[in-house]
């Protein structure tokens, strides 16, 4: 230790650039014998580092394992990528990443779709509970691609398409801002389209309840008038047991409402048991009002809801249903 009455001047004996700094930091701390404290911290580093790397490494060699099973998903499916990327310049590439989030719904959240066959071959509008993520539609919409050979056009919240390097991504699943005309010409064209009403306010401020955030809106319904399409209901069973948020404090959506950015906290990403519901088509009817479309619209969103979610939703029941599943299944 430097005696008080010694420096570290640059004229004085040269001492060691840690012992200067550390009588430095005790002149303006005020707290003597740092250097003591500072052992105590190297030897504490040392005495816990073989513990935290023997919980990083497992992590490490899980990550690596998931990494592994995905590459042979998506070998298991070379012959389908192959014929794809002859086709349209951008299918092999929706092929590969549709495979990869198939890949990660299955192993991560036992992912699977109830009513497949409901979706149609034709134009639909297809409508959707948002969770605090839309990570279960990625899924669905992965499922249907693959399976279906079917892409959504899906509505996004307008932040979206401001979001650094995302172009690409919106540009190749064709990913619309919302206007009218746009979701119309692409019904006409005989495409599937997809839509949350409820959309960012129901994603951040729904809760465990899952309470349907809808308010008055009827937009999408009369672009179904309109297109004369009918209204798949769909819904993802145990979404916010995987991903929740913040919304339920009143700062959150004060912020929300100030500056229409999705500034609240999400925690989870649990792996929780996904499973998408869809439910029976609503057939156009020429005679029937937007509100009234709208309406049987929302009813048949809160059925599945009703039919299928156990509310309030429990993340430790959601985990012991999947592995109660998988156990099933193996």
């Amino acid at each position: 230790m430097i005696e008080r009455n010694e420096s570290c001047g640059a004229e004085e004996i040269p001492t060691s650039y840690l012992t200067c700094l550390l009588y430095i930091l005790e002149g303006w701390t005020g707290v003597e014998h740092l250097e003591e404290y500072f052992s105590y911290l190297a030897y504490l580093t040392w005495l816990f580092t073989p513990l935290l790397i023997a919980f990083i490494l497992p992590a490490v060699i899980l990550v690596l394992l998931y990494v592994s099973i995905v590459i042979l998903h998506i070998y298991k499916r070379r012959t389908d990528l192959k014929e794809a990327y002859l086709n349209d310049f951008w299918d092999g590439a929706r092929e590969t990443v549709a495979t990869v989030w198939c890949g990660h719904a299955r192993i991560w959240n036992g992912y699977e779709v109830d009513g497949l066959e409901k979706v149609p071959d034709g134009p639909a509008l297809i409508v959707f509970y948002h969770g605090a993520t839309p990570m279960d539609f990625f899924y669905f919409m992965a499922t249907v691609f693959i399976k279906k050979k079917r892409i959504f056009r899906v509505v996004a919240d307008h932040f979206v398409f401001s979001l650094p390097g995302f172009k690409l991504l919106l540009d190749v699943f064709t990913v619309l801002r919302g206007a009218r005309e746009e979701c119309l010409k692409e019904l006409n064209s005989g495409n599937l389209v997809a839509i949350a009403p409820g959309g960012l306010r129901e994603a951040l401020f729904s809760n465990e309840n899952y309470t349907l955030v809808w308010g008055d809106r009827k937009g999408f319904a009369q672009v179904a008038i309109d297109a004369k399409v009918p209204i798949i209901p769909v819904f993802t069973q145990n979404v916010r047991e995987s991903v929740r948020s913040l919304g339920g404090l009143k700062l959150f959506r004060l912020i929300y409402e100030y500056l229409r950015l999705p500034l609240v906290p999400l925690y989870g990403n649990f792996p929780v048991k996904l499973r998408t519901h869809v439910g029976d088509p609503i057939p156009y009817e020429p005679n029937i009002t937007a509100e009234q479309l709208a309406e049987k619209a929302k009813t048949a969103v809160q059925c599945l809801i009703d039919k299928h979610q156990k509310i309030p939703g429990n993340v430790f029941r959601a985990l012991v249903e999947r592995f109660q599943i998988q156990k099933k299944e193996d």
